[in-house]
């Protein structure tokens, strides 16, 4: 049951698909945050790395640069042969793919740090692996082309300009694998999870088996989603950690009501709070932003405190603290993250809710099983983190 991790950031998928698989944690067993089938976990940021040890075994293998290590070295440190592994998993870095970054810094896949989880995969062999990634990836070009510079008088749209070019590359080079693959777009607030946060997962089977993602068991018809209330019901969170804002913006947010944003300001008050990016396009949803309590905590930002990605405090006037952010993404309070203030903020912001590995964890047990794969709808609910 041996787990390869990589572009681990703060583990957040690592703890969910442990919990997942692991017999004793889905028996209700032991710490929910040990983790005794990852062997490696492959990290450059060196605040997370310092979380990883700070919070694991001393057993694990922690690597820092993917481009400066072989799977042949994850052999030779772990012991573990090469077909012998059941899982790798992990994320590589999203942001050229992000419908928050700019459109038009893509780059062709088959350049990135992409082609170093493929290699790893490669070489490793394991009977499954689990890629996540952004919503943006499925409509990405290999090359962009401004709308300005399109329709009459300018060439017609190349292969590699038309969307979603990127991730079809992505999809060939992970199918070269011969590895059985699927993937979909799943939404963390329906796998009781307290924020709304779609991620890509692709999934790919070794042997042929018959894996597939699994099914929701939160919403409409299902199990009432989980709030940002009940996140932080019993969190004692004594002494908050988090930025202040500058008078200027707390002129505006006072005026916000919980779920609201700019958008909530009196209209006169509109483009001078907004300034410069009230004539932009876009939704601008994160400007202004207050949480609600009873609803799910839209997407945790690696930036809470920032203009355009904010996340004010549903009652308070101030961002949410570190500790309520790693609630909305599942981490157990004892789960200690190691930096400055914003080193925590971008881990907790970067990882995969917790709730989220979980399910996907399930799933490929059910696989492993041969377990037909339930309706998970009328299932009763399970025991909560919290």
């Amino acid at each position: 049951m041996s787990i390869v991790s990589l572009f681990s950031g703060a583990m957040g998928l690592d703890i969910g698909l442990g919990q997942g698989i692991s017999r004793q944690a889905a028996a209700g067993l032991g710490n929910l945050t040990e983790l005794p089938e990852l062997k490696v976990a492959v990290e450059l940021d060196e605040a997370a790395r310092s979380t990883i040890t700070r919070n694991t075994s001393k057993d694990i293998h922690v690597f820092d640069n993917i481009q400066n290590i072989s799977a042949q070295e994850i052999i030779e440190a772990t012991g573990i042969k090469q077909g012998e592994y059941f899982l790798v998993s992990g994320g590589p870095p999203c942001q050229p793919f992000s419908t928050a970054g700019r459109r038009d810094s893509l780059n062709d896949p088959r350049g990135s740090l992409f082609m170093d989880y493929v290699r790893i995969v490669e070489g490793l062999k394991p009977r499954f692996f689990v890629m996540e990634n952004v919503k943006g990836i499925l409509s990405a070009a290999i090359k962009h082309r401004p709308i300005s510079e399109r329709g009459i008088g300018f060439p017609a749209i190349s292969p590699e300009e038309m969307q979603g070019s990127a991730f079809q590359v992505i999809l060939e080079e992970l199918k070269s694998l011969n590895y059985s693959i699927t993937y979909g777009l799943l939404n963390s607030a329906d796998f009781g999870v307290p924020q709304k946060r779609e991620r890509l997962i692709i999934l790919g089977s070794r042997d042929g088996e018959g894996i597939s993602l699994p099914q929701p068991t939160h919403g409409p018809t299902r199990l009432p989603l989980v709030t940002v209330r009940d996140a932080w019901l019993d969190l004692k969170d004594e002494k908050p950690e988090y930025p202040a804002y500058p008078q200027s913006r707390k002129k505006y947010l006072e005026l916000v009501p919980m779920g609201g944003n700019w958008r909530s300001l009196p209209l006169e008050l509109q483009e001078e709070a907004m300034g410069g990016a009230y004539k932009s396009g876009g939704g601008k949803v994160g400007f202004y932003r207050r949480l609600a309590l009873d609803l799910p905590s839209p997407t945790v930002t690696t930036s809470p405190s920032q203009k355009a990605t904010d996340m004010c405090h549903p009652t308070e006037l101030r961002p949410i603290s570190v500790r309520e952010a790693a609630r909305l993404q599942q981490f157990p309070d004892s789960w200690i993250f190691e930096g400055k203030m914003l080193d925590k903020y971008r881990q907790i912001g970067n990882a995969v809710p917790i709730g989220l590995g979980r399910a996907i964890g399930k799933s490929i047990m059910e696989t492993v099983q041969g377990c037909n794969m339930p309706d998970r709808s009328k299932q009763q609910s399970q025991p909560s983190l919290f």
